[in-house]
């Protein structure tokens, strides 16, 4: 799950983005509006919700939300602001925000609003992902392995949860190096180059650990690959 933070509130956003991460999501945090469009307009990068400041430098939160809407964007947005008259509501809510937070809030409701936008998206997070003989365990951060018998529960990192759920969103489907690099690090990290073929070593090396074939092939010069048929 990737999420686009825009906040210029240098406390405030870092402490969202903390408990982000903390979640398992990626995040982007800008402060401005100019920045933030930049972001959405990557051919890179699938965002899965946003969390927009109201007031915000260069472009206002609502203005973003203007042109989101203007573009047929459907992605899930939770406006934050301290403006919590009833009219500052429904403002942001006719702009296109699809919730709205007001400061100050506790980071508990913030997740559980989150948790809410998704439910209600075509982005889902479900409790669990299968895709043949494999699924992925968000609520304990898992790769069950039915080849085996009784069932394996292989345990992931933060970062091997995150290829493994990308990869089996998009069975079959080839996807580059490069796009996984930028969907699934986030923009302050800059990652080396090599670092997507790092990790799928890694995972590999974990899975044959287990006892447990790599259902993730790697297709030269043109990326990885969740294979269903393995």
């Amino acid at each position: 799950m990737r999420v686009l933070l825009v906040e210029d509130e240098a406390d405030l956003g870092l402490a969202i983005k903390q408990v982000l991460v903390s979640e398992k999501y990626v995040v982007d945090w800008v402060p401005d509006g100019a920045q933030a469009w930049d972001c959405l307009e990557s051919q890179w990068t699938d965002y899965t919700v946003a969390i927009i400041d109201w007031l915000l430098p260069e472009m206002s939160g609502l203005e973003l939300c203007q042109r989101l809407r203007l573009r047929q964007n459907p992605l899930p947005v939770l406006m934050l602001t301290a403006l919590g008259q009833p009219e500052n509501r429904v403002a942001g809510l006719d702009a296109g925000a699809d919730d709205y937070l007001v400061k100050p809030f506790v980071m508990e409701e913030l997740l559980a609003r989150l948790r809410a936008l998704q439910r209600r998206s075509p982005n889902l997070q479900p409790q669990s992902l299968t895709i043949g003989a494999f699924t992925l365990d968000y609520a304990n951060n898992a790769l069950c392995n039915k080849l085996t018998q009784p069932p394996q529960m292989i345990p992931l990192t933060v970062k091997e949860f995150q290829i493994l759920a990308y990869l089996m969103q998009n069975p079959d489907r080839i996807i580059a190096g490069s796009k996984i690099r930028h969907q699934l690090w986030d923009l302050e990290e800059e990652p080396m180059s090599n670092v997507v073929a790092a990790q799928m070593r890694l995972l590999r090396r974990k899975l044959a650990s287990y006892g447990c074939d790599c259902p993730i092939e790697t297709i030269p010069a043109q990326g990885y690959r969740f294979n269903t048929s393995l």
